[in-house]
């Protein structure tokens, strides 16, 4: 049996976001390394502001705390908190054990949630760090995709029936708005992120004023000074012994909200592929079925709308962990923390790099399209057709009865024959509508069933996505690739 933690091999449990589809740079981030890392920089942090601040704290000490912040036995740690039953206390431990000289300074005044509240914040803003650029190249590429076929007709769908006709560009614009609120969200959620700082046991920061023989002013500038080390422009004023887990639902509610987005838009690739009219990447050597040879599956968007599920489904544990924070802090919320923002922050990066990768390689099949325009336009041309006969002196109630039956006659042939739609056939063999037979090739012009539907596209992009993009320019050449 293999040792509970033990994840080093295919024996063992290991997450799949973290295995097969999260980037090596958001894997990092929320990896041990990083994490203690984080502790160490946060312990020296406070022992140079409480040095600056007149604790005797000496140089020597500082540079030992400097010179072994990589230098962690994970090992040891381990070893450690299994006897002490603290991963906190743990680390003091095995960081004092290679600074002798420092291990009295180490973790003091501190409380555990000053360095793993605060190591979180710092991970949480850093994650966003990596996820902005992801979903700002998605907003472009799909922005250069809108583009570049504006004015290319579609049949539009409402409850998946066929409506009127749109633009793929402008269809691609749905998307593409939604993502824009994304990103618009979660640079929001990241600039509100505040340091928990250095506050003490219940956030009274009691422990700071002793050292300080209660000089108030101090520990207000040893909190200030940590937080501006740690790259935050301010710190809570009130916490309890954590910072409000309000903060934690904010944070997945962008990223559930994200999830949401990238399942509309994956859910109609995949439609939309069902349809043949647009298709996701497909690779020379890529099997689609393992029976059938000649499927092309949009896994890509599927493995998306699958991902985004989750993401979804993982704000309700803030929720719920916020809801029953008795008084300053009970500790049912740290297993579930581990777990919930972390996995949060990797599906996002998963469908993101998915997303790029899918908007980097959509194949449009515009013969398909146009196939599927012939089908539906006479129908939805009758009006056209009713006014222009009008204009030639004919009666709107006459033409509207000599229509209306044809058109049934033609459905009959597409619903119970599985014929084409013969409808303009029909019109062109009827003497009645002799007055307009000329024009009806004009009246059919799918281009002139999209309204506004190519300017929106363009004024949308100009107005609103363009700038919007215009912070993350040097990052949009990174292509996407997926690890699996």
């Amino acid at each position: 049996m293999a040792a509970a933690g033990d994840c080093g091999g295919p024996d063992s449990y290991r997450s799949p976001l973290a295995s097969r589809y999260a980037s090596p740079e958001m894997c990092f981030v929320f990896s041990d390394r990083y994490k203690f890392r984080t502790w160490r920089q946060l312990w020296l942090w406070l022992a140079e502001a409480e040095q600056t601040l007149g604790l005797p704290i000496t140089d020597e000490q500082i540079q030992e705390m400097k010179s072994n912040l990589d230098n962690i036995d994970f090992k040891m740690a381990a070893e450690e908190e299994k006897r002490l039953r603290h991963d906190v206390m743990a680390h003091v431990h095995t960081f004092g054990h290679c600074c002798p000289k420092a291990a009295g300074v180490i973790h003091l005044g501190a409380t555990s949630c000053y360095v793993g509240d605060n190591t979180d914040l710092i991970i949480l803003r850093n994650a966003f760090d990596l996820l902005l650029p992801k979903l700002a190249r998605v907003i472009s590429r799909l922005a250069s995709f809108a583009k570049e076929r504006a004015d290319l007709p579609t049949l539009g769908f409402t409850h998946f029936q066929p409506a009127q006709l749109t633009t793929v560009g402008k269809r691609c614009c749905l998307w593409i708005q939604d993502l824009c609120i994304d990103l618009q969200n979660l640079k929001r959620v990241q600039d509100d992120l505040r340091f928990r700082g250095v506050k003490g046991t219940t956030g009274t920061q009691a422990s700071f004023l002793q050292l300080f023989e209660g000089d108030h002013q101090k520990v207000e500038q040893l909190d200030k000074m940590v937080t501006e080390k740690a790259g935050f422009k301010r710190s809570f004023i009130i916490t309890g012994q954590t910072y409000t887990r309000k903060v934690d639902i904010e944070v997945l509610s962008v990223l559930a909200s994200l999830g949401a987005s990238v399942h509309k838009i994956c859910t109609d690739i995949r439609l939309l592929a069902n349809l043949k009219e647009m298709e996701e990447p497909f690779e020379k050597q890529q099997i689609g079925s393992s029976a059938m040879p000649y499927k092309r599956n949009p896994m890509r968007s599927e493995r998306c709308c699958s991902l985004a599920r989750h993401l979804m489904t993982l704000v309700m544990d803030p929720l719920q962990t916020a809801s029953v924070q008795w008084f300053e802090r009970t500790l049912d919320d740290s297993a579930n923390r581990r777990i919930c923002l972390a996995e949060a922050f990797l599906t996002a990066d998963t469908i993101l790099n998915t997303l790029q990768n899918i908007s980097e390689g959509l194949v449009v099949y515009p013969k398909v399209i146009e196939r599927r325009i012939r089908q539906e336009l006479p129908f939805m041309a009758t009006e056209n057709i009713i006014m222009a006969m009008v204009k030639a002196g004919g009666s709107r109630q006459d033409c509207h009865e000599k229509i209306r039956v044809l058109s049934q006659q033609a459905a009959a042939v597409v619903k119970q024959e599985g014929g084409d739609n013969d409808l303009i056939e029909r019109i062109q063999a009827d003497a009645y509508f002799s007055p307009i037979h000329a024009q009806l090739d004009c009246l059919l012009d799918p281009s002139s069933f999209t309204g506004c539907a190519a300017q929106q596209v363009q004024r949308f992009l100009e107005e609103e996505v363009y700038p919007l993009l215009k912070p993350y320019e040097n990052v949009m050449e990174v292509k996407a690739e997926l690890c699996l």
